[in-house]
């Protein structure tokens, strides 16, 4: 059976990254959750105090690109593939709110999505990948044999991703979560380099009221259609 790269695209916490991680795991193919890797970036800038004044350092940044390793391994625990910065599982770290504040403003600059898309062109060479992000369709793999945009209400999204964050023991209200939302879809669909946007070719999904099991099969259809043209 050939081997394809699947395209995942879509707005911040619209659910993508579930749908592509099971997708991967259903037909035998490699996820690579980019979002990760801009969040792992993120994480190693606040903690390297990168944001000073409320500004990114980008010299120091740009400096340290190099020997910043970012890598995804299988956890025999979870099943599911966890980030790991520099050698350290950083899964649980990347997905707090303070990251998130700042993950949008960083990955637009173009000095870091053009590191970062090189390293994942690297990773996807081969085929076989679900790979899930802002710009996959669009610059990463413009030639992807199966597009998805995946969107959501500002509103519906904001609520799953409070609900994730309380599962994990996170505290944060309703309002900064949608408000955190807004912001990264304005930023993420107004830089200048690698901005998102749904790619002609791409299919549309709307999974507002769509359960996770409705996801499953709309996915795996689509995905037996492009193998079998």
């Amino acid at each position: 059976m050939k081997k394809i790269v699947i395209a995942i695209d879509g707005h911040s916490s619209g659910g993508k990254s579930t749908m592509a991680r099971e997708l991967a795991r259903e037909i035998g193919y490699t996820y690579i959750d980019t979002g990760a890797m801009y969040r792992a970036l993120t994480l190693y800038a606040l903690r390297q105090g990168l944001f000073a004044g409320g500004r990114i350092e980008e010299d120091k940044l740009r400096a340290a690109l190099p020997g910043i390793h970012i890598s995804f391994r299988m956890n025999e625990q979870t099943g599911r593939t966890d980030t790991w910065l520099n050698g350290v599982n950083v899964e649980k770290e990347i997905r707090g709110m303070d990251v998130a504040a700042w993950v949008s403003p960083l990955a637009a600059l173009p000095f870091v999505r053009r590191d970062l898309v090189a390293r994942q062109q690297e990773m996807g060479k081969e085929k076989g990948i679900v790979m899930d992000g802002r710009d996959i369709g669009t610059v990463v793999f413009p030639e992807a044999e199966l597009k998805i945009f995946v969107t959501a209400s500002p509103e519906v999204r904001a609520q799953r991703r409070l609900d994730e964050m309380r599962a994990k023991g996170e505290t944060a209200s309703f309002e900064e979560v949608l408000e955190n939302v807004k912001k990264r879809d304005l930023i993420d669909s107004t830089r200048r380099e690698g901005p998102l946007r749904q790619a002609g070719d791409a299919l549309l999904l709307d999974n507002s009221a769509m359960s996770p099991a409705e996801q499953k099969v709309w996915l795996m259809e689509q995905y037996l259609k492009t193998i079998n043209t």
